[in-house]
């Protein structure tokens, strides 16, 4: 464990990533490292106009994870982050352009400096997914009751979930724990977390 560096949790919006990050971050003594949502200066703009703040809002995303994974690397502990910069590159800038949403000017220069920043960083020592369908991600959403959120279509949840599959189908760059959450409440249910914990203890011993 004294080597284990960095733990990463990926899904999409509403799959329930905080809450697992600050569970486990309890269960195992690990450091949390949330995403960036409250000090986000263009988060309510984006979702009010998503042409106009797109590019905005993904390089503000670019540098705040990249800063973290910067720390977590040089750092002592062990930490766990809420959403990688990976998904920011692959899913939702993609997804963007793909809406009409990013022109394909801005598109390329924030995919260029990704490749450069990637190329200064590892990836995750574990990657955890939390698979999810389209109706529990709106359950969540609705839950937690976001105002900046209010406006996103069920449309634009469906192209990022498609999205991540086929980034989870294709990742390579570390070890990867796929959990179907769709069954599960591991907020509420200790059962369920102690499932998930135990899936967790599986991979990180199969890390030494």
């Amino acid at each position: 464990m004294r080597t284990l560096k960095h733990i990463a949790i990926a899904g999409n919006i509403g799959a329930g990533k905080t809450t697992l990050s600050e569970l486990l971050s309890r269960h195992y003594n690990w450091d949390v490292q949330f995403e960036d949502t409250t000090m986000n200066p263009y988060l309510s703009d984006f979702y009010d106009d998503m042409h106009r703040w797109s590019f905005n809002l993904q390089i503000y995303f670019l540098n705040s994870r990249f800063e973290q994974i910067m720390k977590i690397r040089q750092g002592q502990q062990t930490v766990i982050q809420d959403r990688t910069i990976y998904e920011d590159a692959h899913i939702f800038a993609p997804n963007l352009h793909d809406m009409n949403l990013m022109t394909s000017r801005d598109f390329e220069n924030y995919f260029s400096l990704f490749k450069l920043m990637a190329s200064q960083i590892e990836p995750p020592d574990l990657l955890i997914y939390l698979k999810s369908s389209i109706p529990k991600l709106v359950h969540h959403i609705q839950t937690r009751g976001r105002d900046y959120e209010g406006n996103m279509s069920l449309d634009y949840l469906k192209r990022l979930n498609g999205k991540y599959e086929a980034w989870i189908d294709n990742y390579t760059a570390g070890r990867l724990l796929i959990i179907q959450n769709d069954d599960l409440d591991f907020k509420n249910n200790p059962e369920d977390l102690g499932l998930i914990i135990e899936k967790v203890d599986a991979e990180i011993h199969g890390l030494f």
